[in-house]
């Protein structure tokens, strides 16, 4: 056998599973995936039936669900409340992703990619004084948080340095939140059986994710700083997916992961689970669509 023969052998061998299942030259979508979510999942994108969402009278308008993405949103809004902002307030409506939800016509114009959560604002000073219609969780923070000067530092003078270490952090949990929820949620709690490699895989890059965060908080009360000041927006995003993993509140997975070990990233979850505004926050309660 040729050396190219070795190769094609090779790849071959590398792309079948313990199973016999050897990847096709092109995708199909010709088998039920099962799973959780196996009902709402399809390789396109688009609404896929008619469905008016509705709009109260705050100025700001909800369409989420209280998943670690949804809780994100939530604190960050109850925060604004407890600091007294009337123009932070805000209608708040569930979005059942099991039920197909995030498909409806008037949720998909609002967020092209069927995700929660999904904000728009109808304040009068709105360009053009049309709505302002965001998606994606750290877009929602960042603009949210930058419309009322809190909980995020000014980009003016000697805050710059403080600004770009809250944003590392928001993106830092943004890109991460997949490898937890996305890999690790998925294969360890909602895939149809369970498969020991990727399994294997997202444990160790959640754990990595954990000391990352052991490791910075070591020395340091929150992700920015110490004191009341130093809370911004990125212990807001990273404590309702990590805060919420390390106190036991995600997948039962507490104990497999050892959540108990890092103990730096313990402390700082359960002072943050403390606020009024957390505790408000997780148990939000949404308006149905109808």
């Amino acid at each position: 056998m040729s050396n190219i023969d070795n190769k094609t052998q090779t790849d071959s061998d590398a792309h079948t599973n313990n199973n016999g299942y050897t990847p096709p030259k092109v995708w199909k979508n010709d088998k039920e995936n099962g799973g959780k979510f196996a009902s709402t999942n399809s390789p396109t994108a688009g609404a896929r039936h008619e469905k008016v969402l509705p709009v109260g009278d705050a100025p700001l308008q909800l369409y989420s669900l209280n998943t670690p993405n949804g809780v994100k949103i939530n604190i960050l809004l109850e925060e604004l409340a407890e600091l007294g902002i009337k123009d932070a307030a805000y209608d708040a409506y569930k979005i059942d992703i099991s039920e197909g939800d995030q498909f409806g016509s008037d949720f998909v114009s609002i967020n092209p990619n069927s995700k929660i959560p999904a904000l728009v604002d109808y304040s009068p000073d709105t360009e053009d004084g049309k709505p302002i219609a965001i998606f994606e969780s750290g877009a929602i923070a960042l603009y949210l948080a930058e419309k009322f000067g809190k909980f995020v530092p000014s980009a003016a003078g000697t805050q710059t340095k403080a600004r770009a270490e809250c944003l590392s952090w928001l993106m830092w949990q943004m890109a991460s939140a997949p490898y937890l929820g996305g890999g690790f949620g998925h294969f360890y709690a909602y895939a149809p059986e369970p498969m020991e490699y990727p399994i294997n895989r997202f444990t160790m890059e959640t754990k990595r994710q954990l000391d990352v965060l052991n490791r910075h908080l070591k020395n340091s009360e929150y992700m920015c700083g110490n004191g009341e000041d130093a809370y911004n927006i990125s212990d807001m995003v990273i404590w309702a997916w990590y805060g919420q993993l390390a106190l036991g509140k995600l997948y039962d997975a507490a104990e497999f992961l050892q959540v108990d070990d890092y103990s730096h990233v313990q402390r700082w979850a359960q002072k943050i689970a403390e606020r009024p505004a957390v505790k408000r926050a997780v148990e939000l309660e949404l308006s149905p669509i109808g």
